[in-house]
């Protein structure tokens, strides 16, 4: 089948599953983003798997509230209001929300109607008047987040095929090994989740500083880096306790836009939008030793595999610094097309390829001569890109497609297509389970994709607004 017939027949395929799916999916609402106060805290309840037996069950949910020792009830922030048993086959986002510092007692479940299928339709369920009580003693600290997992037991939920009344487990998700981990930076809610990218679950949510919106992940000490666009700086958080261990501060008005490490872990570089600079951080002092002006608008920093020359992306100047690291230099600037907006460098590393916000064009800039080697056309501006570390192939997100293309590197034709809801802000490859992560921006999910078999094998809820997306072991 030739390749246009191929696509159309994939997006169709696509568009029908969609219909069909939004009628029996379990309903999605986007969680408050309601800005935490300084006295508060957050929860986030995960509910696991539901068993095979409830495939039959459907559920609308009235309600979930936080129920503190003293006796209040803080109302949470739903992100699923209706659970199709056959749908929940995967963990998802439940209910979220800021909660002020305390002791809490549990939580308030409340069943608005439950029915089974059945061969002939579906049977409506008795449900309680009053709310479920879920016990889970824990407690909400200032400026940090949890998650609790939720557990339904389906046996004791459902008497007799005739009464619903929830049994819930709750409990604190075990951290992975460090190797297992994946972060999600989301700008919306001003978290960063944390997730297994085996069992390709959440185990932890940490609260940040305002609008993160770049990662960067030194897996050897242990650290991840987040850029605040909100309160010009750095995040410091340990990597096994998911805890802040410190803030580097920049200048008032930088806005980090993005974050780049050097290969040795030393050297930290940052994209800083508002000031048109990019910052050189020793991360063993945790300070900013210098700014090197670069073009308007510093949208990203590509750092090569050696960590001596950076590339800054400057999406308002439509050109890309190059940088002497070592130097804390600008070497050269190069001319590109409208609004460079993300970049990636073949295996060899001596290819730059940058997709633009606004022009249909990849650039690709020679890194040996600092000058653009080729411009291919594509069919319209991209969002990201990935290369993929094995086969030098380049995954791209189009603005307004429904997917991410695979192209050839040597004429960026299209070879594969790969169906994705929603804006993909971000991607990243992993070499330990030879995956592709997209990050969907609208669905506020990652998607995970099999890089061999180009097949979804699974999808994580994460936080509003993603942004930015590093995984242990990432190529």
């Amino acid at each position: 089948m030739p390749y246009g017939a191929r696509v159309k027949t994939l997006l169709l395929g696509l568009v029908a599953a969609s219909l069909t799916a939004a009628g029996c999916q379990a309903a999605a609402v986007t969680p408050s983003s309601r800005v935490r106060l300084p006295d508060e805290g957050a929860v986030y309840l995960y509910l696991q798997p539901l068993p095979r037996d409830a495939e039959r069950l459907r559920l609308v949910i009235d309600g979930i509230a936080a129920v503190q020792a003293g006796g209040g009830e803080w109302p949470l922030s739903l992100s699923l209001t209706e659970l199709a048993g056959r749908d929940v086959r995967r963990q998802r986002l439940l209910a979220a929300g800021p909660l002020p510092a305390g002791h809490y007692a549990g939580f308030l479940f409340r069943t608005g109607r439950a029915s089974l299928e059945g061969a002939h339709g579906a049977s409506a369920l008795l449900v309680p008047e009053a709310a479920a009580r879920i016990d889970f003693p824990f407690t909400v600290r200032r400026g940090e987040a949890g998650v609790v997992a939720l557990s339904l037991g389906y046996a004791q939920s459902v008497d007799g095929g005739y009464r619903f009344a929830p049994a819930f487990s709750a409990y604190r998700p075990e951290r992975p090994a460090a190797g297992f981990m994946a972060f999600v930076a989301n700008r919306g809610s001003n978290d960063v989740t944390a997730f297994d990218k085996k069992a390709r679950q959440v185990f932890d949510v940490i609260a940040t500083g305002d609008r993160p919106s770049a990662l960067a992940l030194d897996a050897r000490a242990g650290r991840l880096y987040v850029a605040l666009a909100g309160e010009d700086a750095i995040e410091v958080i340990d990597v096994l306790s998911g805890r802040h261990v410190d803030r580097i501060r920049l200048t008032p008005g930088d806005e980090p836009a993005h974050l780049a490490l050097t290969p040795d872990g030393r050297t930290l570089l940052t994209a800083n939008r508002g000031s048109n600079t990019v910052s050189v951080v020793d991360t063993a002092a945790r300070a900013e030793r210098t700014k090197v002006p670069v073009g308007n608008g510093p949208r990203f920093v590509a750092l090569d595999r050696t960590g001596r020359r950076a590339f800054a992306l400057n999406t308002l100047s439509n050109s890309v610094s190059v940088l002497d690291v070592a130097g804390r230099a600008g070497v050269r600037t190069i001319a590109v097309d409208p609004a460079p907006l993300q970049g990636d460098f073949n295996r060899r590393g001596d290819r730059l390829y940058v997709v633009h916000e606004q022009a249909p064009y990849v650039t690709a800039i020679d890194t040996g001569t600092l000058t653009v080697a080729r411009r291919f056309p594509l069919r319209s501006a991209a969002e990201a890109i990935e290369v993929d570390p094995s086969t030098d192939f380049v995954y791209l997100a189009g603005r307004g497609d429904p997917g991410v293309g695979l192209h050839d590197p040597f004429s960026f034709g299209t070879v594969d297509f790969i169906p994705a809801p929603g804006e993909i802000a971000d991607m990243a490859t992993d070499a330990d389970e030879n995956a592709l992560y997209l990050l969907s921006r609208a669905a506020n999910r990652v998607l995970v994709f099999d890089r061999i078999r180009k097949r979804l094998v699974g999808e994580i809820d994460v936080g509003q607004a993603p942004s930015s997306i590093t995984v242990t072991g990432e190529n």
